[in-house]
């Protein structure tokens, strides 16, 4: 290699131990961007390695594509900001009880109540899990993703995971892939698209979102949170009623206290991003979220244990299939298409 710098990746779909990406500076090689499949606590895991700043991701296909673990490091010690399971064995018992951590909510988020609705002028009742008569965040979230792609380079360490939904559900009988590529990137950011792609021979109503639950360590409470809007949906029984209301709470940073959520804000594009920020002040790091249109809502809610908070990037709210908030109609063939990004700095 050329004193001007050179580099080179391997990108297999099969099932390479570790993908590598190496990075000369003259004769000098480094690894810079790394991928490994480990097993650990029964979990089949897929982990994304910046060897720069030692920031890690985990990633469990297996398990509805779940955000396992996301590992930032400052020099003195490692930080994980994901509240996930603690092992196969919870997540199988557990994952619905738990809150359906880090997982794909698909096709809609949130709830359906009675898990009954109408589309094209027939009714359809899911059989998946119910809440109390609700059917809940969709029919992936306990799928098994596989992988079908991975790259490393000397910017970014990524992989894409599908799942080929068949139509089994009776409640929805309209088969289509969901097709999730994580990327970890520098500077301590992970990058999350989601594709939809309809392979019915008709039309399908789809929504999308993530469920991911963040912590620092200790309480909630003593977090500051700021997001991107001034508006949030009334909620009757956790479904919007269709009226907007005003909430500016958290328009800017605000210590989080004894504030209860569960609620569904309205986003505000025309501010600046990242659309969300929640820090902690006695250390100083910061989760920032940026996300585009295609999530115009977040869905805030804080579990009763107050050790972490779900901060849900959503493309429609609760009983988007009834009331037709944000509910997308995918054509026969056609795609569609989510973004989200979460960034994680320490700022003294």
């Amino acid at each position: 290699m050329s004193e001007s710098c050179g580099h080179f990746y391997f990108t297999q779909p099969v099932e390479p131990l570790f993908v590598i990406a190496l990075y000369y500076i003259g004769d000098k090689l480094l690894v810079m961007f790394a991928i490994e499949k480990v097993q650990h606590n029964g979990f089949d895991k897929i982990l994304l390695t910046d060897n720069a700043s030692q920031s890690r991701v985990e990633i469990v296909p297996g398990c509805g594509a779940m955000l396992h673990a996301f590992t930032v490091h400052d020099g003195k010690e490692a930080i994980n900001i994901i509240d996930s399971y603690d092992n196969k064995t919870a997540f199988d018992e557990n994952a619905e009880v738990n809150g359906f951590k880090g997982l794909k909510l698909s096709p809609f988020p949130c709830r359906i109540p009675n898990a009954v609705y109408r589309f094209n002028n027939r009714q359809y009742h899911f059989n998946n899990f119910l809440l109390n008569g609700s059917a809940i965040h969709g029919l992936l979230y306990k799928q098994p993703f596989r992988l079908v792609q991975e790259q490393a380079t000397e910017n970014f360490a990524g992989i894409s995971v599908l799942y080929e939904y068949k139509g089994e559900d009776a409640g929805y009988p309209f088969p289509y892939d969901c097709i999730i590529d994580y990327r970890l990137e520098k500077e301590n950011t992970l990058s999350i698209t989601t594709v939809i792609k309809n392979t019915a021979t008709s039309a399908l109503p789809i929504a999308d979102g993530w469920h991911p639950y963040f912590t620092f360590g200790g309480k909630v409470d003593d977090l500051e949170l700021q997001f991107q809007s001034q508006e949030a949906l009334e909620f009757i029984n956790l479904i919007p009623s269709g009226k907007i209301l005003p909430y500016t709470a958290f328009s800017s940073p605000a210590r989080i206290g004894e504030t209860a959520l569960d609620n569904s804000f309205v986003l505000d594009f025309s501010q600046e991003q990242p659309m969300c920020i929640l820090r902690d002040p006695a250390t100083g790091w910061q989760l920032e979220i940026r996300t585009d249109e295609s999530y115009p809502y977040l869905q805030i809610y804080i579990p009763p244990h107050r050790k972490s908070i779900a901060i849900e990037n959503l493309s429609a709210p609760p009983d988007s299939f009834n009331n037709g908030i944000g509910l997308i109609t995918l054509a026969a063939g056609a795609s569609t298409r989510f973004f989200t990004q979460y960034a994680v700095r320490k700022e003294l």
